[in-house]
């Protein structure tokens, strides 16, 4: 039995330390945000403040590696979501009949939910596990470090309040603002190294209650609408909710009045997307939550020499925090977390553990942010028009991709594969088949990809004008 101490009990936390402690190992959770176990699931997603977790109030969803990760490891929590009214979307679903068969198919399904219906479950099953022990409302105040046989830091555990709790691993769960990085500095490491993105897009998101079910009454238009200057996304949500979101560049000048409630409402329905949810009449619940400042940041315990310091590594974001774009957050953490339960057993192999902890998450985890690196760029210059204005062939395939996808069911199984992280873009667009039918599309078409769809500029414009 390894003894493993894990800072911050948000998903990636909660996530880690369930797996552990049903590997049989024994476990401290602490989640410095105190919270109220009185509070059902609406009251605590309305009415509870989370500055130090801005997006906990956005939009979310599960793609399906996250949903294989808790079906295969924790299929009572992938339960208890369904019970709190989460739901499962299969991507072909958008079709009137599914496609033949193939395999891999299964996976290809997301799961529509806020996040605080996954905080939830996964906490009641962390309540219930007898070799977890969970402080909620305790910050951990520093490391407990003693000079390892390698010469790195070698932690040994945690100070707290209550005092001091002895480690074989300690798992940095505490987020992007994670104080790791600073205490293993002044314990004379060497600086870890950390790779910062800014990312230049503000996401404004406001949540309505359909007084339906979202499943039966589901318009059947692209969740995604786009100008040449903005996104809007539409959301169906457990329990009747509906998230709409309106994205656009953090320079553009109309993004202050986005957070009138009355100025979102109006330029969501102008979006094909929103517009067909918001026609349906639901009822705004509470304000307009606007979330900018972003970045892409990989944060691991180390640098280009390996490793920085042992019995410490990190997961969720603290080690690799992306832009929400691409949902792929929760499938790393939980990616991250089951890894940690596979492998913890050779923690007392410290430095090997660091070392193949560190190589691990450089092969499975830092491709797909540097693809959301890369996809950021590209939507950040499109919105903000500096884009180049010629376009070689390559765009234009990629820029029918989607479009082609909504037509054509093998396009959208490459597209599905492509967003549920099955294959990266570029492969699941490789194949000849697939290349074929996106080149046929294309001939059809007077124009790689869609119009615009939705507001001109000028009537944007006009409408966040007013709001001022």
């Amino acid at each position: 039995m390894t003894r493993i101490a894990v800072m911050g009990g948000g998903i990636a936390g909660l996530a880690t330390a369930l797996f552990l402690a049903r590997g049989a190992h024994e476990v401290t959770l602490f989640e410095q945000e105190a919270t109220d176990p009185g509070m059902s699931l609406d009251e605590s997603f309305f009415q509870r403040p989370r500055p130090r977790v801005p997006q906990a109030v956005q939009p979310h969803a599960l793609l399906g590696p996250a949903r294989a990760v808790l079906k295969a490891r924790t299929p009572d929590v992938y339960a208890r979501l369904l019970d709190l009214g989460a739901w499962e979307q299969h991507e072909f679903d958008w079709f009137a009949e599914h496609p033949p068969y193939r395999p891999g198919d299964d996976d290809l399904v997301l799961v529509r939910l806020r996040r605080i219906v996954l905080e939830s479950a996964l906490r009641t099953a962390v309540h219930a596990q007898s070799n977890i022990t969970m402080y909620v409302g305790e910050a951990v105040r520093g490391l407990v470090t003693e000079p390892g046989a390698d010469g790195l830091p070698r932690v040994t555990g945690l100070h707290f309040a209550g005092g001091t709790v002895g480690t074989d691993l300690v798992v940095d769960a505490a987020g992007r603002r994670s104080p790791v990085a600073g205490w293993l500095t002044a314990a004379g490491a060497r600086t870890p190294e950390t790779e910062t993105h800014r990312v230049g897009l503000a996401y404004a998101c406001r949540w309505y209650r359909t007084g339906h079910s979202v499943t039966s009454a589901m318009p059947h238009v692209p969740y995604t609408s786009a100008t040449p200057y903005a996104l809007s996304i539409a959301f169906p949500s457990d329990n009747d909710l509906l998230g709409a979101a309106l994205v656009c560049t953090v320079k553009d000048p109309t993004l202050p009045a986005l957070r009138d409630p009355a100025t979102f409402d109006a330029l969501a329905r102008l979006f094909p997307s929103t517009g067909a949810w918001l026609s349906t009449g639901p009822r705004p619940v509470g304000k307009v939550h606007v979330m900018a400042g972003l970045d892409n940041r990989w944060s691991p315990t180390a640098d280009e020499s390996g490793p920085v310091a042992t019995g410490v590594i990190r997961v969720g974001d603290a080690l690799v925090h992306t832009n929400p774009t691409m949902t792929q957050g929760i499938s790393l953490a939980l990616w991250a977390a089951g890894h940690i339960a596979d492998t913890a057993h050779r923690a007392d192999r410290p430095d090997e553990f660091a070392r193949s902890y560190d190589c691990w998450t450089r092969d499975m985890l830092k491709p797909w942010f540097d693809l959301q690196v890369s996809a950021d760029r590209d939507n950040e210059a499109r919105l903000s028009g500096t884009s180049p204005a010629v376009e070689d062939e390559q765009a234009r395939l990629r820029a029918a991709r989607f479009p082609c996808a909504l037509e054509d069911p093998v396009v959208m199984r490459a597209w599905a594969q492509a967003r549920h992280m099955m294959r990266t873009p570029h492969e699941a667009f490789a194949a000849a088949e697939v290349k074929d039918r996106i080149e046929k599309w294309l001939t059809r078409q007077p124009e790689a990809g869609r119009p615009p769809t939705g507001p001109s500029r000028d009537t944007w414009e006009t409408i966040a004008a007013g709001a001022r």
